[in-house]
């Protein structure tokens, strides 16, 4: 990871377990920091395991016959071509293409290193090397037996590379930093589910730039050492997004230095948000915030009545901002700018859905005063439709130099004001008022994101007839082209469709601890993970990948 994105690192020890390994008796060698033991070396007679890693790893043999690892000595003196010929490795996500070849693999013993070829991997060489118990040494020309060599250079698309095993020795190359990363996350769940990584080249890329995981913060608290768990989670699972909805009706959840009136009793505190946004970084995870708006706001508004929407009888609207004011535009421009600083990945969510003013059949009628805001700024034609849309694109403006996105149904139709060809539609519903199709937003030409919430919307306490989704039912029912229902929409605008987002949300906010609702997502994720990484019908079974999972992530 290059100088400028590092925080706290975690220690080299840390990670699944936080332990080094060791050789006991020598016949064995345990991995303590991943967690499992790698087992009896085979004898000089035996074949490889179920990954193509022969169990057998260096020459010398002891009173029973079974060969043993000595620290920089050949992995096996036996010619390759008396091995099986190599298997995939068995990873969550699977890799998408591995090349076989006979030769004894590599897994981790006593004196062998992880070493770069560049400063800027120095973050991934050291998490690795803990990981998986064996030292870290720098950056290093030289090559020995056992090594683990971390490189860039690859050629390909950014988050792609190649993973190498030949000659008893793993050489991870990336196009990028964060392809190397994901290159050591193979490695990781290799070594832990079997032992050790196949002989033969890996290449793998993922399918969608964006594999999120969206987190609901402001209806329930979630701790910060929860979410750095979470935090770890993702990134062994490649996911590169971490979306955080920390402002709603229910609580404002992260510390203000413009607005403190505004923030929720229990809330994160910056340092924590940094230490999150640290860690996420090291993982190759961009932070995702949101500010909902004009809708969703109740906690902002608690603080701030004068700003309330209210309907011509003087009632307030739920959670709505009056967007006929200069003030609330100010306000939340005021935090978006404040955050914009805690945040500096290059994405923001503007949110924009569920304005309840134009939940109504009249708002005009009804809300005289947004009536009239519209066919001041926009002309005599204009409605309320065409002022919520012109409020986006000047919260688009807010964080100008972002790549935003906003909810589907904060797109509105037959406005003489029309959304930013920019912003990015966050497809989760079809049940508003007016829905549209997803193709006619793909037609249009936008980008779309999936977070379809037929599959990927996980609402704690099940309330309007949502249900938990399982993983079994996204692993062999959706993909990135299903945006809506369970229907694909056609292949042509695949490109369009940047991936897809799995959301927790806390509607019921106390219906599950936090405990409950990280067990409840574990395979959901590893089956959006799967789908997001590849998009075709995975080979395996959906028992084969439930096992696969317990095993390796």
């Amino acid at each position: 990871m290059s100088r400028h994105r590092r925080g706290r690192r975690e220690s080299g020890g840390r990670g699944a377990g936080g332990r080094r390994g060791a050789v006991v008796a020598g016949a064995f060698v345990v991995t303590v920091g991943l967690g499992v033991g790698i087992g009896v070396w085979a004898s000089t007679s035996g074949s490889s395991g179920s990954s193509g890693a022969s169990s057998g790893s260096s020459t010398g043999a002891s009173a029973s016959g079974e060969t043993r690892s000595t620290p920089g000595t050949s992995p096996s003196t036996r010619p390759p071509s008396s091995y099986p010929l190599s298997t995939a490795p068995r990873t969550v996500p699977a890799v998408t293409s591995h090349t076989p070849a006979r030769g004894p693999g590599w897994r981790p013993a006593a004196g062998y290193r992880v070493v770069v070829d560049d400063s800027r991997l120095a973050d991934e060489g050291r998490l690795i090397a803990g990981e998986l118990g064996i030292a870290y040494g720098g950056e290093a020309a030289d090559a020995r037996a056992g090594d683990v060599r971390l490189e860039l250079g690859e050629d390909g698309p950014a988050e792609s590379y190649s993973m190498t095993v030949s000659g008893g020795r793993v050489i991870v190359s990336g196009a990028s930093e964060a392809g190397v990363f994901y290159g050591t996350r193979t490695l990781k769940q290799e070594v832990r589910g079997s032992g050790g990584a196949p002989e033969g080249v890996v290449r793998d890329a993922p399918a969608k730039p964006v594999r999120g995981f969206m987190l609901d913060i402001a209806r329930k608290n979630f701790s910060a050492a929860w979410i750095e768990d979470r935090v770890r989670e993702l990134g062994d699972l490649k996911f590169n997004q971490l979306g955080l909805h920390f402002s709603d009706d229910q609580g404002f959840r992260i510390a203000s230095d413009t607005h403190p009136e505004v923030v929720s009793k229990v809330h994160l505190t910056k340092a924590e948000v940094r230490s999150i946004v640290s860690l996420a970084a090291s993982r190759h995870i961009e932070i995702v915030p949101e500010i909902d708006s004009p809708g969703h706001l109740g906690a902002v508004l608690a603080a701030h009545p004068e700003l309330r929407l209210r309907n011509v009888n003087g009632v307030p609207t739920k959670g709505a901002i009056d967007i006929s004011k200069a003030a609330s535009a100010r306000i939340v421009d005021e935090l978006l700018g404040e955050y914009a600083e805690l945040f500096p990945g290059s994405d923001w969510h503007l949110g924009g859905d569920e304005y309840q003013a134009l939940t109504v059949p009249n708002p005009g009628a009804l809300y005289p005063q947004l009536a009239t805001a519209a066919r001041d700024e926009y002309g005599a034609g204009a409605g309320v439709a065409d002022l919520a849309t012109g409020w986006l694109n000047d919260r688009a403006k807010a964080v100008a130099g972002r790549t935003v996105r906003a909810w589907n149904d904060g797109f509105y139709q037959g406005t003489s004001v029309q959304a930013d060809q920019g912003i990015q539609v966050a497809y989760w519903t079809g049940k508003e008022i007016g829905a549209r199709k997803p193709v006619e937003y793909l037609a249009a030409g936008r980008q779309v994101v999936n977070y379809n919430d037929e599959f990927l919307y996980y609402v704690l306490g099940e309330p309007n007839t949502f249900v938990y989704p399982t993983g079994q039912r996204i692993y062999e029912r959706w993909n990135p082209r299903v945006l809506r229902g369970t229907t694909e929409v056609p292949a042509t605008y695949d490109s369009q469709i940047l991936g897809g987002v799995f959301a927790v949300w806390c509607d019921l906010s106390n219906s599950q601890t936090q405990a409950q609702v990280a067990a409840g997502i574990r395979m959901p994720l590893r089956a959006t993970a799967q789908k997001l990484w590849d998009a075709r019908q995975p080979k395996l079974s959906w028992a084969r990948f439930r096992e696969l999972a317990g095993r390796v992530s």
